[in-house]
């Protein structure tokens, strides 16, 4: 059995740019809970932005906070109600912890849980450390046919579920899909997955645009060609920026779904447009019950995950990590807790 220490490294976040390293206790799984040593975090694009702006809308740092909730580990403790054959497992986390108890986690949207406690989101610390603490059923078992990469990117895949859940993609759509971003990617794959027969991908940046192709799709520059003919039946919006929502909307056949999983704060809307086409303009807000059907589409291979991977740095490089998100010659970032550096964290050039 493994021996636990007392206290784990993690990377703090402190205020605006302001990350140290810390010795922290080691988190003691309650009765419910498992105790996963981490082995890959990924970088969302949420963490940057806490980084950078210190806020969220109203999620604010104002106490120290570890970042970080795209999360694979493996089980080294349980609760006292949990069954110790877990010890040992490889799991992939959900990083919420909803109450459970009010109407909407009765009716199964959990995600809207008012009490929700989400990894990296203030005051709940998240993953950039050698050990976290979840409920034991959002701890889920990995096999060995999925690398610890992946299924800390099944976090992103499960955003990519929940769009393509929302728009009510099915067998025969055309999928327009703003962003060849990560998101944008693994969107498309899912749209794939789930029976698209065409997925268009727009993005103005020639090498994501090639990089989306490498994956299947179709990709246009929105900038040289207009896609407003393409009436897609589901619109996603990967991107968050403010144009691309608004040719998105005007793509879109009538009776069709715009799905909003970009950060734009706000953006024109034509209600003549909506009300007469009867489109359906909708969000996500996270996800629920998506992890048993992205281990399913990774088993499958029906999405591929790990060559998103461009960089992986070690617990005293978050910082880099941080910085380098969101330029175009990058599309996951990966921090391996349990390692203090790696001398060379470009790993694939995104082309």
């Amino acid at each position: 059995m493994t021996e636990i220490p007392s206290t784990m490294t993690a990377s703090v976040l402190r205020g605006v740019k302001d990350l140290v390293l810390e010795e922290r206790p080691v988190p003691v799984p309650a009765a419910d809970e498992v105790l996963v040593e981490v082995a890959s975090v990924g970088v969302c694009g949420s963490d940057v932005h806490y980084y950078e702006h210190g806020r969220i809308g109203p999620y604010v740092v104002d106490t120290p906070l570890i970042l970080g909730h795209e999360v694979s580990g493996r089980i080294v403790a349980v609760g006292a109600d949990v069954d110790p054959e877990r010890i040992g497992r490889r799991v992939a986390i959900e990083p919420q912890r909803p109450c459970r108890r009010c109407d909407f986690c009765r009716a199964g949207d959990y995600n809207l849980c008012p009490q929700m406690e989400f990894y990296a989101t203030p005051p709940i610390d998240g993953a950039f450390c050698d050990y976290v603490i979840i409920q034991d059923d959002f701890a889920y078992d990995v096999p060995d046919s999925i690398s610890d990469h992946a299924a800390a990117l099944m976090e992103p895949l499960s955003v990519g579920i929940a769009a393509a859940q929302k728009g009510g993609i099915k067998v025969g759509d055309t999928v327009l899909i703003a962003g060849g971003g990560p998101i944008g990617i693994i969107a498309a794959q899912v749209a794939k997955a789930f029976g698209a027969v065409d997925v268009v991908v727009a993005d103005i940046s020639p090498a994501r645009r090639e990089l989306a192709a490498s994956y299947g799709a179709r990709v246009v520059d929105p900038a040289a060609q207009s896609t407003v003919d393409l009436a897609a039946n589901v619109f996603i919006d990967a991107s968050g920026a403010t144009p691309a929502i608004v040719n998105g909307i005007r793509s879109t056949r009538a009776g069709g779904t715009v799905v909003l999983v970009g950060s734009a704060d706000e953006f024109p809307l034509s209600v003549p447009d909506v009300a007469m086409r009867e489109l359906n303009v909708t969000g996500i807000f996270r996800y629920t019950g998506t992890w048993p059907i992205a281990r399913a589409l990774l088993e499958s291979g029906q999405v591929v995950l790990d060559s998103l991977v461009t960089h992986v740095y070690g617990i005293e490089q978050v910082e880099e990590a941080l910085s380098g998100e969101g330029s175009v010659d990058s599309l996951k970032r990966i921090v391996l807790p349990r390692v203090r550096r790696v001398d060379e964290p470009e790993v694939r050039a995104a082309s």
